[in-house]
């Protein structure tokens, strides 16, 4: 396991000498891949929720969701200092005058000291990312690109509706405007095996991208990957596998390379499979060993 990879909590402690806790917020916003500008039925694993917390459905916008989601983690970890991200769907996926005065809403206080933007890689310009970098001025910013997978068969087999060269191109153009990126892949796509899975690691690592989040592909009620585990079309990945898939990843990357999730946590309410994805305590002891 390479010694340089470090915790995100470990990253913003370094930074700000204490701990940052990340607030996730529902903006109400949607993706290219849900509205019929790519596709209507987005990815086969996302449910309607987008990854996200549902928040916006309940009524709550983003400065109400940044102050409720603050006190809860200064209740439960001690935390004085938090990051505004923009988890559910796709965050630069609006009009830059929509998105401005979204993120403008998250920033209730001085003691929000970042921005953390979730989007597609086919969902960034020169626009959108010097809005970013505009808005997020004396703050720490970061965006995080959805790439889930380096293979174009991949993406197409999961409904994704982007290519690989538009998540390089994201990469080049974020590093123009300072922009550090963190991507999110999945370990147990269909079709993949370890070799796809170290060949998504091989290209983080040559692009030097700053973080990343592996995920195991989990299946929920309701989605289209429900329906191929049901007829068997789909076999989830084992513990055994994504671990091993993990702690190579780690060796690969490059030092310094910020890990901001070892696995997805994924609702217990309407979980199918793998059931492995609920023993927190466990996954975390067998994948941190070795993370600074």
């Amino acid at each position: 396991m390479s010694p340089g990879c470090v915790s995100l909590n470990t990253y913003l402690r370094r930074r700000f000498g204490e701990r940052v806790q990340k607030v996730p917020l529902d903006a109400g916003l949607t993706c290219p891949n849900r509205d019929g500008t790519k596709g209507r039925a987005g990815c086969i694993y996302c449910d309607a929720r987008g990854s996200g917390t549902g928040a916006a459905r309940e009524g709550l916008g983003v400065a109400a969701q940044m102050r409720r989601g603050m006190e809860r983690a200064r209740r439960r970890y001690g935390a004085r200092r938090f990051i505004a991200y923009f988890q559910s769907f796709s965050n630069t996926y609006a009009p830059p005058a929509r998105l401005e005065a979204l993120y403008r809403e998250a920033l209730v206080g001085p003691e929000v000291v970042g921005l953390s933007i979730g989007t597609r890689p086919d969902c960034v310009d020169a626009e959108r990312l010097s809005l970013v970098r505009r808005v997020a001025a004396g703050r720490m910013a970061w965006m995080e690109y959805g790439l889930q997978s380096a293979s174009d068969a991949t993406l197409a087999r999961i409904g994704r509706g982007h290519t690989v060269a538009d998540f390089v191109r994201a990469v080049e153009l974020s590093r123009r405007f300072g922009l550090p990126v963190c991507t999110h892949v999945i370990f147990g796509l269909p079709g993949e095996g370890p070799a796809e899975m170290e060949a998504t690691v091989r290209l983080l690592a040559e692009l030097r991208v700053e973080g990343v989040k592996f995920h195991q592909l989990y299946v929920l009620e309701g989605t289209a990957l429900a329906r191929d585990l049901a007829a068997g079309a789909y076999r989830p990945i084992s513990r055994e596998a994504y671990v091993a898939a993990v702690r190579r990843a780690l060796e690969l990357l490059p030092p310094a390379t910020v890990v901001q999730r070892l696995w997805a946590d994924p609702p217990r309410a309407g979980l199918l499979a793998p059931a492995w994805s609920l023993d927190r305590a466990g996954l975390r002891a067998e994948l941190a060993a070795g993370l600074a």
